[in-house]
């Protein structure tokens, strides 16, 4: 797994058209919710037609809501979301609800929102059995209140440290292709929905 942002790197893996990004809600070392996104990216990065980029708080410097910030870190966020075409939400359930670093993310992704029209797909991941079922309804509730078109089919991972070991491996073949297909599910809404229009918007500029 390729960190983008913890090296102050730019890009993704692929040349595609389409551009997906995967944000992670978590900053902890080792973290179990960039296990689960990395699996999503492994998947895409074998489709020609797309590249993926992470885009990783913990070599940001994002300022507070109402603090003003001059590490640039805001602003490449803001731009790199701009520029996709899809975007994956990945957080851990904390406390009964999805983690102080989304939201900090999506408080600095400006006002109207860098993931307003986009789709938006959801990924959580919860140490106890009923998984992050309600980490992902309040994500929900907040990437569609800033306009993202959230889409069906949220996948959440329960018991997420007997899921994946230290290497970043899924011991649950089950679960591992619930993650993989998110982001496919992602590329078919796409294909289904975005690419059209964006031909049709083509050729009547034509």
């Amino acid at each position: 797994m390729t960190t983008q942002w913890a090296s102050g790197a730019e890009g993704g893996s692929g040349g595609g058209a389409i551009r997906i990004v995967g944000i992670l809600g978590s900053v902890r070392p080792g973290n179990y919710t960039a296990k689960a996104l990395a699996l999503v990216e492994d998947e895409l990065r074998g489709r020609p037609e797309c590249s993926f980029e992470w885009l990783d708080p913990s070599g940001m410097t994002l300022p507070l809501p109402g603090k003003r910030g001059d590490s640039g870190d805001a602003e490449r966020l803001v731009q790199a979301t701009s520029r996709a075409t899809g975007v994956i939400l990945a957080t851990p359930e904390y406390h009964g609800s999805f983690s102080s670093v989304m939201k900090l993310v999506i408080d600095n992704l400006g006002f109207p929102s860098a993931l307003s029209g986009k789709p938006v797909a959801l990924l959580g991941v919860a140490a106890g059995r009923i998984g992050a079922i309600k980490a992902l309804e309040h994500l929900r509730s907040v990437a569609s209140h800033v306009g993202g078109i959230v889409l069906p089919g949220p996948v959440s991972v329960a018991r997420v440290r007997e899921t994946f070991d230290e290497d970043g491996r899924c011991l649950d073949q089950g679960v591992e292709r619930m993650i993989r297909g998110l982001g496919l599910s992602l590329l078919d809404y796409i294909d289904e929905s975005i690419c059209p229009r964006l031909a049709l918007e083509a050729m009547v500029r034509e």
